[in-house]
Order: C-alpha cells, then sequence, then structure tokens
C-alpha cells in the first residue's frame, strides 16, 4: 500500500465526516459495494454511488453530527484494514456517542472497490486473515 492509498482513504473518512459525497466517491467506481454488518437493522450489500449514499442517509438520519476518525491502518497488499472511532450526535440532544469499527478496503490500483464493515476489532482481523 503507497502513502498516496493511505492518504486517499483519509480524504474518504474526511469527506463523510463533512457529508461530501461527490468527494467522498471521487475515485471509487460507479459498481462500488458496501456490506454492512448483519447487526445493522438495514443490513446488507449495497452497490453504486446512490445506494451506498442512500444506506448513510438513512442509518444517519438519527444523527445531528457524525465524524469518523481512522486510529489504525493496516496494508494488506490489495486490501487495508482501517479501525476507526466514531462519533455521533443524536438529534436534539446533547450527549455524545462513540464507537468502534473496523473497515476492510479492497482497492484496485490504488482506488477503493469494495468496503465491508465491521462492529468489533475480532471480527475484522478475522475476515483479513489476522489474528491479535
Amino acid at each position: 500500500m503507497s502513502q498516496e492509498t493511505v492518504a486517499r482513504l483519509r480524504e474518504v473518512y474526511d469527506a463523510v465526516s463533512r457529508g461530501d459525497w461527490d468527494a467522498a466517491f471521487r475515485d471509487a467506481p460507479p459498481d462500488f459495494e458496501l456490506k454492512t454488518p448483519d447487526q445493522n437493522p438495514i443490513a446488507g450489500t449495497y452497490r453504486g454511488h446512490e445506494e451506498v449514499r442512500g444506506f448513510f442517509d438513512e442509518i444517519w438520519a438519527a444523527f445531528d453530527a457524525v465524524a469518523v476518525h481512522p486510529e489504525e491502518v493496516q496494508d494488506l497488499g490489495d486490501r487495508v484494514l482501517v479501525f476507526l472511532l466514531m462519533q455521533l450526535r443524536p438529534n436534539d440532544s446533547d450527549a455524545r456517542l462513540e464507537m468502534r469499527i473496523a473497515h476492510l478496503w479492497t482497492m484496485l490500483d490504488g482506488n477503493p472497490v469494495r468496503c465491508e464493515v465491521f462492529t468489533t476489532r475480532a471480527q475484522a482481523l478475522e475476515a483479513a486473515g489476522l489474528s491479535e
């Protein structure tokens, strides 16, 4: 994985946190795929920019603010494992929620083509063929 790939994924996370979907999908192909965890209320595999954005619009509708912060990035060749801190503020509330999740990205020529989301570090490591 190049530094350029890491920088690009950080740009994606920054864009998602700003709600700038054009920037987030800038280098993703039209058939980009997002696989959400089974525990998600609207779990599934979403294909294409419109479906992926629709997923986020629906799942994040309950929040006034959402931010994602990469904490750890692991190079796996054509895949990248990212452990994230998500910070959320529910609508009409001063409460702040934090949760840690993981993304396993599949890259092609330095561009993201698939992202699989995991709710635990152990699940993400297992999917990546790694252990703690």
